[in-house]
């Protein structure tokens, strides 16, 4: 039988400073994130939601319990598997895009195929493929400061989504946006993690956002506190994989 696909956090914990100072930021979580689910950390500031992610996603290692992706533990992988493991299997987005000034788009979304050793030419194919299901046909060469708030943030999911991760990381993804280019990027952020099965895993503190997931989490003071599922209203059902979004803003 493979391993599982579930996305499993066992007891974990995080603290940070010395022995006569110390932060926790996490309190013992326990959390389960299904193969192709959605699911929205909120809490406010300090509450821990950003570190489960950073855990979660093997950018910082837990003080004390286990984080485990396809059955096996990646807290205790030395810092080179870990960083192969970001490349290969998870996708991120984050509030600001973080897309490199001096590409173009299909650079910037390539991005993570050639860090594998993909070849470039193989690479930007690919991309510019992600790029115009996301609704960027024609913008494929424009620079970050050449494209909207809206169009970078379709950038940094084309990039997300471009090696097939089996989950995807989103850190405040329409944080920078207004509220319009916010639910259109919400839109081809869930489409995406549907149309491929991947699981999708956003940090918010917008109820608004949260309310495209499937499930929503609540932290406070480094401690799961709260989880339900948003009332259904039809959010994120437009697919990606057969006809592109409306036009980016």
């Amino acid at each position: 039988m493979p391993p599982t696909r579930d996305l499993v956090a066992h007891a974990v914990t995080k603290t940070y400073g010395s022995a006569s100072s110390t932060t926790t930021a996490l309190a013992g979580v326990d959390l389960t994130v299904r193969a192709g689910e959605s699911v929205a950390v909120m809490g406010p500031s300090g509450s821990g939601k950003s570190t489960l992610l950073h855990c979660l996603a093997g950018v910082v290692r837990p003080t004390s319990g286990e984080v485990v992706w396809r059955g096996r533990p990646i807290g205790s992988l030395p810092d080179a598997a870990r960083t192969a493991l970001r490349r290969t299997d998870f996708g991120f987005v984050f509030q600001s895009g973080q897309l490199l000034p001096e590409l173009p788009a299909e650079e910037n979304a390539a991005l993570p195929l050639m860090l594998r050793g993909v070849g470039r030419a193989e690479a930007v194919t690919a991309a510019r493929g992600w790029l115009g299901r996301l609704g960027l046909q024609g913008m494929e060469s424009r620079r970050p400061g050449e494209l909207s708030g809206g169009q970078a943030q379709r950038v940094a999911i084309a990039r997300a989504m471009v090696a097939s991760p089996g989950v995807i990381f989103a850190d405040e993804p329409t944080g920078a946006l207004d509220q319009t280019s916010g639910r259109e990027v919400l839109e081809v952020l869930t489409g995406a993690a549907r149309s491929t099965g991947a699981s999708l895993v956003v940090v918010t503190h917008d109820e608004q956002v949260a309310a495209w997931c499937g499930r929503v989490i609540g932290m406070r003071d480094g401690r799961i506190v709260s989880e339900h599922r948003p009332d259904e209203r039809g959010h994120g059902q437009a697919s990606v994989a057969g006809a592109p979004p409306a036009t980016a803003r």
